[in-house]
């Protein structure tokens, strides 16, 4: 028979006992430890005992003390790693946070993701690049300058003025953030910092542009595109958010044929009885800006007779495939479907516009269906993509009658001219069709629809004339140039493939003055744009010399025109229009195109790390104008963080109330009690400890776990400091002298280390830090400490058996140092500042010693076999122990004799508890 058995013992304690099965746990260790030798003993033993010495505290009081680190691993640090690392640059380079409003976790989770890597490079030896930016320019700002200025209207403004308040206002925000994020421990070059008002990087982003123009992707057409009356400006696909709950009012028009076709006179009774088109539309607004009614050609059609829809009795034409839906919606009492025609013999039949009166066609389209509505289509192509692609085939033109502020013009008719389309003028049109009996059928319909991201309000297809870039010729290339980027998560492709993959093309112009102006001037006689290289080189040189403003304050337009095109004796005026802000911040590759140290054949970063929003924003932007310009993706590795959400779930946002401010977590709120000042490194150890690929949780109950986190590894470090305060290089064991479990449990530290360096590697920080944290628990504190403490206790002060366990926790110490130091900055310092001087070659900095390698000859599986077998053997004698405390048998470990009973000598675990027992064990045989 085998087995385990505890008993109650007598006093005396063996030896062997205490040092495998002892109990008390590590924390009960430290109390036995001693921040000074000084200290009167407690007992008349307590001088026969080397307790610990070490001035490093428990609590980390971390507003106190974080400062006296902060500056030798940040600014210092960045520096120095330029001039003295080694290896290869490594370029990470930021994506430009907009520089309005306060900081937020997700400011925090992103530029702390980005600093664990440059540090785990410095670490690694190389020199790291990481330059942040600010994307300064765009509505937000300028808004913030016209509530400074008192003024709703930008129109009423010279340019000019606007420019400078926004200027300022951007400036002070950018100094604002920059305070926040350098107190978050993120290493930079932070009094270089790029922004996107600079001179310097305006003319690299009129360079971009001017490239494009000149391989033939910047183009100017008169075309629908998302406009926002609320902002005043065309937006860009990528500037949208859709609203799921949006509420329209729907109207079924009814729209009288004025000309027929062959095959439609052959089904109706009466070629003289009125026919009507019948047509569906959310978007009653655009009534006026009718120009065809489009159906497709292979859907089957047919008459309708319907009776008591509450008009005289009327025959309709609608796809056959929803006859039935719309008997039902239209209510009406009795119906006779007569005939069939093909939606191609409908084409060239002709109705009344039944607010113009003008005649106008029935059309082919191909984005015609029978899934919802008549079957056929009100087609506006000055206020719907798809329309305007089936017109522009027939050379029918965009005609939009509503101006920039979402109001109709006079060629909408004077009954509406002056009404904002979504309000005022959607009622006057249903009430002028209402009274002349058009509308048959009017309800409120919920819908998807899109709303300006900024001002949260909705949207209008509107047609005007804009500047793209055409998306369509760079798409494939783009996508195949994807193929080489390592994406993190690697899903997160298929994401970016199919923002790129949806658009055609981007409409790069906006109609406001704060932003980088798009450098075109027109023919003041024909409206012919003047945008050619050559004249744009001219202009970038006006600029280098005036400076950007110029381009609104000087007053000769001829300035900006180069000699050639002035010699045609021709006159030109400047376009006022500026650039999208993803056409700002995509130029940014720019500035780190080129660097000395890096491979020219390789993309231009190594890293660029954002949220997932940016798929289709500054990813996408960055990628096309670099496949653009360069053929090539801007990027190596892609990374992707989630969104922030409360401990409920519940994505973070200011109208719920469940936000939380960085600062609150660092520096505490007013009732300390309620909300502890934890310092930077819980911040920092919270953003490592998440899955960060995907959407993550904050709140006072992760925050609290995190801060336990930290005083545990405070805990394992002052024990480790502790117990080697007395140690020196010169009392290093050789590893072939070390005791076998000293010997396994530097086997372990080379797996430690191995995994560590393998997360990291793979961006995998929370994995590394689950890593840490089991090695913490069960492989030093439960198990290493634990057989350990009595040498270190016990036996002389310069034994061999005390020098062997001091040799190892050096070893663990300085490992597990480097290892937690990409995260917590600062208390990897302040362990560092305490041991440095035990090293080989003491730094200032942890960050200038080098990341960890495992010693190969610390890789004893022999050793680990045999460990493993005894360390599986010490949780079975805690088990029993547990039992019999359960039990009231004993009531801790220390009153406890443990039998351990083996089947014979000949067994693995015989053999191995022989091989060790003269250190750890007294083998007692039980023969049955």
């Amino acid at each position: 028979m085998s087995g385990i058995l505890a008993s109650a013992r007598s006093p005396l304690r063996k030896r062997a006992q205490s040092l495998l099965f002892n109990r008390s746990m590590h924390q009960s260790t430290l109390l036995r430890a001693s921040d000074s030798v000084k200290k009167q003993p407690k007992s008349p033993y307590e001088s026969t005992v080397l307790l610990l010495n070490t001035p490093f505290p428990l609590r980390a009081d971390a507003v106190k003390r974080e400062h006296l680190f902060h500056d030798r691993c940040t600014k210092d640090l960045y520096h120095w790693q330029l001039r003295n690392n080694p290896k290869d640059l490594f370029v990470l380079h930021d994506g430009p946070p907009y520089a309005n409003g306060d900081v937020h976790m997700g400011h925090a989770l992103n530029k702390i993701l980005k600093d664990i890597i440059l540090r785990y490079k410095v670490l690694q030896g190389h020199k790291v690049h990481y330059t942040p930016g600010w994307d300064c320019h765009g509505l937000p700002i300028e808004l913030k300058a016209l509530e400074k200025l008192k003024a709703t209207d930008s129109k009423k403004l010279l340019p000019s003025e606007i420019r400078k308040v926004a200027r300022e206002r951007a400036l002070l925000e950018v100094a604002k953030q920059k305070k926040d994020f350098m107190s978050w421990g993120v290493m930079g070059d932070w009094d270089k910092p790029y922004l996107t008002l600079n001179k310097d990087f305006e003319i690299r982003q009129l360079g971009v542009f001017s490239e494009m123009v000149k391989k033939g992707y910047i183009y100017r057409q008169l075309k629908p595109v998302y406009w926002s009356p609320s902002s005043k400006t065309a937006l860009a696909e990528s500037e949208l958010e859709y609203d799921d709950q949006h509420l329209s009012r729907s109207v079924y028009v009814r729209f009288p044929i004025t000309k027929s076709v062959k095959a439609l006179e052959s089904l109706q009774k009466d070629p003289k009885s009125p026919l009507y088109a019948l047509i569906w539309s959310t978007t009653p607004w655009t009534l006026p800006a009718n120009q065809a009614i489009a159906v497709h050609n292979d859907l089957v059609y047919t008459l309708l007779d319907v009776k008591g829809e509450g008009s005289s009795n009327s025959t309709y034409i609608v796809a056959e495939n929803l006859v039935d839906s719309l008997v039902e919606t239209l209510g009406a009492s009795e119906y006779q479907q007569v005939g069939k025609i093909t939606g191609s013999e409908l084409v060239g039949a002709e109705y009344k516009h039944v607010l113009n009166g003008k005649n106008m066609p029935i059309i082919a389209a191909g984005h015609v269906t029978a899934d919802s509505g008549t079957g056929l289509v009100h087609t506006a192509p000055g206020h719907g993509m798809e329309d305007y692609e089936a017109c522009r085939s027939l050379g029918i033109m965009p005609f939009s009658p509503v101006d920039a502020d979402g109001k109709f013009t006079a060629e909408a008719g004077k009954k509406f001219e002056g009404l904002f389309t979504f309000d005022q003028g959607t009622e006057a049109v249903i009430n002028e069709l209402q009274e002349q009996g058009y509308i048959i059928k009017e309800q409120a319909y919920k819908h998807k629809y899109p709303y300006d991201w900024r001002t949260k309000k909705p949207v209008m297809l509107r047609a005007t004339a804009q500047w793209f870039a055409n998306v369509e010729s760079l798409q494939k290339e783009a996508v195949e140039a994807l193929r080489n980027v390592n994406m993190v998560p690697s899903v997160s492709i298929r994401r970016l493939e199919g923002f790129t993959m949806s658009r055609k093309e981007w409409c790069i112009s906006r109609q406001r003055a704060w932003g980088v102006p798009i450098p075109v001037l027109y023919d003041v006689e024909t409206d012919v744009p003047l945008l050619t290289e050559s004249n744009i080189a001219h202009v970038l040189k006006v600029i280098d010399e005036k400076g950007i403003d110029s381009w609104w304050s000087e007053e000769d337009d001829m300035v900006f025109v180069a000699p050639e095109y002035k010699e045609t004796g021709k006159k030109y005026k400047r376009g006022y229009d500026t650039m999208d802000v993803w056409f700002d911040s995509g130029t940014s590759w720019t500035l780190v195109d080129g660097m000395e140290g890096r491979d020219p054949s390789k993309p231009v970063a190594d890293v660029y790390l954002e949220g997932s929003d940016q798929h289709r924003g500054w990813f996408q932007s960055s990628l096309l104008t670099s496949i653009a310009v360069k053929s090539k993706a801007p990027y190596s590795t892609l990374i992707t963080h989630g969104f922030l959400l409360d401990e409920k779930g519940y994505k973070m946002s200011k109208s719920l109330g469940n936000t939380i401010v960085p600062s609150l977590i660092t520096k505490g709120g007013k009732d300390l009690k309620k909300n502890p000042a934890y310092g930077t490194d819980v911040l920092r150890l919270w953003v490592a400890n998440t899955e960060f690929t995907k959407d993550v949780s904050v709140g006072p109950t992760v925050i609290a776990q995190v801060s336990d986190m930290i005083r545990k590894v405070r805990t394992t470090s002052r024990f480790m400091l502790g117990s080697i305060s007395d140690f020196s290089l010169k009392d290093t064991v050789p590893y072939d002298q070390l005791q076998p479990v000293d010997q396994y449990m530097l086997h372990e530290l080379a797996q430690f280390t191995t995994s560590m360096t393998q997360s990291y590697e793979a961006f995998d920080f929370n994995g590394a830090m689950q890593t840490l944290q089991h090695f913490t628990a069960n492989t030093l504190s439960s198990f290493y400490f634990d057989v350990i403490k009595d040498r270190l206790y016990n036996d002389p002060q310069n034994s061999h058996s005390r020098r062997t366990a001091q040799t190892v926790l050096a070893a663990v110490l300085n490992t597990y140092t480097l290892t937690l130091a990409p995260v917590t900055v600062h208390t990897a310092e302040e362990i560092y500042e305490q041991y440095k001087e035990q090293t080989e070659q003491p730094q200032s900095s942890v960050f200038k010693v080098r990341w960890p390698t495992a010693n190969s000859q610390w890789d004893n599986l022999a050793v680990k076999e045999e460990w493993d077998i005894l360390r599986s053997l010490k949780v079975e004698v805690n088990r029993v122990l547990e039992i019999a405390r359960q039990d009231k048998n004993i009531r801790s470990s220390q009153e406890a004799t443990v039998d351990i009973f083996l089947p014979d000598s000949s067994s693995v675990i015989s053999q191995v508890i022989q091989k060790h027992g003269m250190y750890y064990l007294h083998v007692y045989e039980h023969k049955s």
